[in-house]
């Protein structure tokens, strides 16, 4: 394979141009909410992060949308000449196009043209690895070919892989009418049916152990799976990359404490994700819907910072997950290495004083061990502390409290154990089951 192509066969040469249009102050009642420059290099980063070789990039300021074009006639002609000048391959618009807009800038640009929707498909669709991804990205894509199933571009010679948004012969299911994609979306649903059925039983089965769930969320590019593998020793990849990280990777941890924990790594959020894509995603997610504890790593460097969380927290909300100032939620503010020293001693002062929040690098591994320490008090703060009398002669429940939970104290007394034990809810719910089945004697 050529060092010019992906795993996909997708040509890294290809030229593309990036635009991010931007709302006028009032246009359609709203204010533009994310900064124009910030935005216009994620988008960027976005197409290089699918192989691209971004030729052109720009912010335009758009006065009132259009329903043919998007852009303005006099901007579409610009953006027509430049592309020509330029040989750019693809037009990538950093903003949810109608099928009719695509259509129609293609037609005036003599080029293809993906919208930001598009853009991350085909980023998923390159990366995701495990089968359970790739089924929950065919989907994803699927649902939203449903509407552009008109356009055929085959002036592009080599098949650029991913999912054909972006051109060529090979272009998954161009051809392919809506009743073909409905069958193949049936199948899809099928069997991720199937394996979000075992995943619970995976799940099911980590809940009898019981170690808690402790789940790393975040906007893409916050140095999750960095701070994962620093956490776990694991080897995930970590790359500065958007979506270096898709499917879900579990490693066990020991805290402080000496209780051990599971630790999830997930998939990176970003503004505007396509909902095709959380709904598709819904399963995988689920982890950290019923964890006990989410970790929220943040960009501490990132200028845009403050958005970036509101947007994580917009998907949360979507998935059914509140995540406000409570103790099931804590802060890491990650990438102090790369903050001046004002702002750094700043964004540490404020987070000692925060028993939610916690300063980290994940590359250096400063503030690391605070983090468990934290992770772990936090953990503790919904344990219960039990006082037990167990019969020596029940030595299954004394080892079931040994390996459950954390024995505070023993006393052993005319053939019965004193156990003084902390357990986490999810055990306290365990133990009062059996009680309740005559397996275990009274709780005092």
């Amino acid at each position: 394979m050529s060092s010019k192509e992906c795993r996909n066969g997708f040509n890294r040469t290809g030229t593309a141009l990036v635009f991010h249009p931007r709302l006028n102050k009032g246009c359609n009642g709203s204010a533009p909410t994310r900064d124009a420059a910030s935005a216009l290099e994620e988008a960027t980063r976005l197409a290089e992060a699918i192989g691209l070789a971004v030729a052109h990039s720009e912010a335009v300021t758009i006065a009132q949308p259009r329903p043919a074009t998007l852009f303005g006639s006099g901007r579409v002609e610009s953006i027509g000449q430049l592309t020509r000048k330029l040989s750019a391959e693809i037009c990538v618009v950093d903003g949810k196009l109608s099928p009719i807009q695509q259509r129609n800038l293609e037609r005036a640009w003599d080029c293809k043209v993906i919208d930001r929707t598009g853009l991350i498909l085909e980023i998923f669709g390159a990366r995701a690895r495990t089968r359970e991804g790739r089924l929950q990205v065919d989907l994803a894509a699927l649902e939203y070919q449903r509407s552009r199933l008109v356009r055929s571009w085959t002036h592009l010679e080599r098949q650029r892989g991913g999912f054909g948004f972006m051109g060529g012969p090979g272009e998954t299911q161009i051809e392919a009418d809506r009743r073909q994609i409905a069958e193949r979306v049936a199948r899809l649903k099928r069997e991720l049916g199937q394996l979000i059925r075992t995943r619970g039983l995976h799940r099911s089965s980590r809940k009898k152990v019981p170690y808690p769930v402790v789940a790393l969320v975040g906007y893409t590019n916050a140095g999750k799976s960095t701070l994962f593998n620093r956490l776990t020793d694991a080897d995930v990849m970590a790359k500065d990359m958007l979506f270096a990280t898709l499917d879900p990777t579990m490693r066990g941890v020991t805290l402080p404490s000496g209780r051990r924990i599971i630790l999830s790594d997930t998939v990176g959020f970003i503004s505007d994700l396509p909902t095709t894509l959380i709904a598709a995603f819904r399963a995988t997610l689920e982890e950290v819907v019923e964890a006990d504890l989410i970790v929220h790593v943040r960009d501490s460097s990132h200028s845009d910072s403050t958005r970036q969380k509101a947007d994580v927290l917009a998907v949360m909300e979507e998935l059914g997950v509140t995540v406000d100032a409570t103790e099931r939620t804590l802060d890491a503010l990650n990438k102090i290495d790369l903050l001046d020293p004002g702002k750094r001693a700043a964004v540490i002062a404020r987070s000692s004083a925060d028993p939610l929040q916690a300063s980290v690098s994940a590359r250096t591994g400063e503030g690391t061990d605070e983090l468990l320490l934290r992770i772990d008090r936090l953990l503790s703060a919904s344990r219960r502390t039990l006082d037990l009398e167990i019969a020596l002669s029940d030595g299954a429940t004394l080892a079931w409290l040994y390996r459950h939970g954390d024995v505070v104290s023993r006393e052993d007394v005319d053939g019965f154990a004193h156990v003084k034990v902390g357990l986490d809810a999810r055990a306290v719910a365990r133990f009062e089951r059996r009680m309740a089945s005559g397996e275990t004697p009274v709780v005092q």
